[in-house]
């Protein structure tokens, strides 16, 4: 069907909508794209993309615009919460033959890929119904007016609408982590990829370029803490390492909850979901845009090779099931960790660290 007439709505102008919409120009189609937000500066918060994300934005044509952003991270350093070193991965070595690791500030990938995919959102755009036709999707908007589709494709996150109208699940799982994030300017003088690990929290430093550091932390819990800032002074007090300097140099952080969505399947009639919307996790192994920039690549591959919408629609979730699988399920693996007592975990992340958080990676170094 590459190169077809086929009426394609993506709905979200996220890192997963909009790699969607540029892998599907790619393949010769012309998908309208809709956010239901206005168009404006989202929360300012820095990104890690593994070496799999690299590999994807290299066939999604846009490694060259990404490739001056931010900075590349070439290992991963654990400490405990007193600054004493666990465990280091080198990540060139992990990623060899697949691609680099980088951190940068999310909205500037998002620049990226709001070129690449056209540059042509209609914003405040937010659907309200969905009818499964034979063969087509009707859409209606909260605006009134309404318009068919030969496939609809809810890139619309873990709280995902389109999710809910085409009654393929419910609201997202929380998996009861507490997550605070910031962009710092004026901090330490931090290099490398740093995470400290303490009982049931952490916190991770990473340099995004021009001096900037992504700041992530994250604690047990389903509430987030009326003063965020103060909850991480408090929570964080006793850590060592370029934490108290990170600390004292934060004047803002923004905090959420941690949400995971599992579904018996992605789609129903011809509405598709990707990205977050079928398959978030918490960002524990830092695989969410690098999973939404796979769907994109795999999604336009499938719709190009198949004969109709729905054999590409079950080709796709049949390629990308096992992936996103092995994502929730190290990603849980690695999360019950935290409730081992550092005086268990400490000794056997030093002895084998290295292998183990590699090992979490091993089927997403192989070809998607």
């Amino acid at each position: 069907m590459g190169g077809s007439p086929l009426r394609i709505l993506v709905v979200g102008a996220g890192i997963a909508g909009l790699a969607v919409a540029r892998a599907l120009r790619l393949a010769g189609f012309r998908p309208d794209v809709t956010d239901k937000l206005p168009p404006g500066e989202s929360t300012e918060t820095g990104l890690y993309l593994p070496g799999n994300a690299a590999r994807a934005l290299h066939r999604l044509g846009l490694h060259d615009p990404v490739r001056p952003l931010g900075q590349v991270i070439r290992r991963q350093r654990f400490f405990d919460a007193a600054g004493a070193p666990l465990c280091e991965v080198d990540l060139d070595t992990l990623w060899a033959g697949v691609g680099e690791c980088r951190a940068l500030p999310r909205a500037d990938l998002h620049r990226v890929l709001l070129s690449g995919a056209g540059g042509a959102v209609r914003h405040g755009a937010e659907v309200r119904t969905l009818d499964l036709l034979p063969g087509a999707v009707g859409v209606t908007f909260t605006d009134g007016t309404s318009t068919e589709y030969d496939l609809v494709i809810g890139a619309d996150g873990p709280r995902s609408s389109v999710r809910a109208l085409a009654a393929l699940g419910g609201p997202p799982r929380p998996v009861g982590q507490v997550v605070y994030r910031a962009v710092l300017r004026d901090g330490p003088p931090v290099a490398e990829w740093t995470a400290l690990l303490g009982q049931r929290s952490g916190m991770l430093v990473v340099p995004i370029g021009a001096g900037r550091l992504h700041c992530y932390a994250d604690e047990a819990g389903t509430e987030p803490p009326a003063d965020p800032l103060a909850r991480l002074r408090e929570l964080f007090a006793d850590y060592r390492g370029p934490v108290p300097e990170v600390l004292a140099a934060l004047d803002r952080v923004h905090v959420g909850i941690t949400d995971e969505v599992e579904l018996g399947r992605w789609y129903r009639g011809r509405v598709l979901l990707v990205g977050d919307a079928a398959h978030a996790t918490a960002p524990t192994l830092s695989q969410g845009a690098a999973m939404a920039l796979e769907d994109a690549v795999v999604l336009a591959e499938s719709l190009g090779a198949a004969g109709s919408v729905e054999a590409a629609l079950v080709a796709y979730e049949s390629r990308r099931r096992p992936r996103t699988r092995w994502v929730r399920d190290r990603t849980r693996d690695r999360n019950r960790t935290r409730d081992v007592p550092p005086a268990l975990r400490d000794p056997l992340l030093r002895g084998r660290g290295d292998r183990i958080f590699g090992e979490h990676y091993r089927l997403l170094v192989g070809p998607l």
